[in-house]
């Protein structure tokens, strides 16, 4: 068997998001089968792989990676292949720049341009690009917004399936991510600042961490905590003055 058909067995018979389903086939398209797809897989080497991977970005060869270790591990599964040509191969290190956020005062200054009522909605409920853009105004009533649905589907976890409080300003988003993208560039943001910069009002505003986390649709508080330690420098300041006052220094 040939390693295009392979993937294409493997990956339509597993049981995984359409998102990760799209993710693989997209990497596997555009990184593997190019060069290996018509290869017979019995013949595949762990060196060629690695020698390919090795030539890609690291986030592109850690996903493709990914995608190669899914399809061979549920080959071997299966009884189509013995051994895994990508066993034993270690991801690359991934450095992840840490998402930036905007205090709420500052977004009050600014002007997003076309999108300007679309970023704000997203700063004042924290919604997940993929949730929001498929969001409705029939799904806002009561006065919360009633995330059940995202662009892949279902949601992303039984947590995400959530209500928040509606603080107004809804307008339908742009159907592609990249307009919303081109509007936050200048102030040196990204669409998921937006929803950090919800965690952020959460935060000031006295909200526990743990209903944080219901609002956001994390699956655990220990991923809304490392949010809610974002610190900015003038809150450094702020502690001084409280403990000035309470202590009466």
């Amino acid at each position: 068997m040939i390693l295009n058909e392979l993937a294409q067995t493997i990956l339509e018979s597993k049981d995984i998001r359409r998102k990760t389903y799209n993710n693989y086939t997209g990497a596997l398209r555009r990184n593997i089968l190019p060069t290996y797809g018509f290869r017979q897989v019995n013949s595949l080497s762990k060196f060629e792989f690695a020698q390919t991977l090795s030539k890609l970005p690291p986030q592109t060869s850690y996903q493709t990676l990914m995608a190669l270790r899914s399809i061979f591990r549920s080959a071997t599964e299966q009884g189509f292949i013995d051994i895994s040509p990508v066993d034993g191969l270690k991801p690359p290190k991934i450095m992840v720049s840490e998402s930036k956020f905007m205090t709420w005062d500052f977004m009050l200054t600014q002007n997003f341009g076309r999108y300007d009522t679309q970023i704000r909605f997203l700063a004042l409920h924290g919604l997940r690009w993929g949730e929001a853009v498929v969001l409705k105004q029939s799904d806002i009533y009561e006065g919360f917004v009633h995330i059940t649905k995202s662009i892949h589907g279902a949601p992303k976890s039984h947590t995400s399936n959530r209500k928040v409080p509606y603080l107004g300003s809804f307008s339908p988003l742009p159907k592609s991510r990249n307009s919303l993208a081109k509007s936050l560039a200048p102030h040196n943001v990204n669409i998921h600042s937006l929803r950090k910069t919800y965690a952020y009002i959460l935060k000031r505003n006295g909200i526990h961490v743990t209903t944080a986390q219901k609002l956001l649709g994390h699956a655990s508080p220990m991923i809304t905590l490392k949010i809610y330690t974002s610190v900015l420098q003038e809150e450094i300041g702020e502690a001084g003055d409280i403990l000035k006052s309470k202590l009466n220094l």
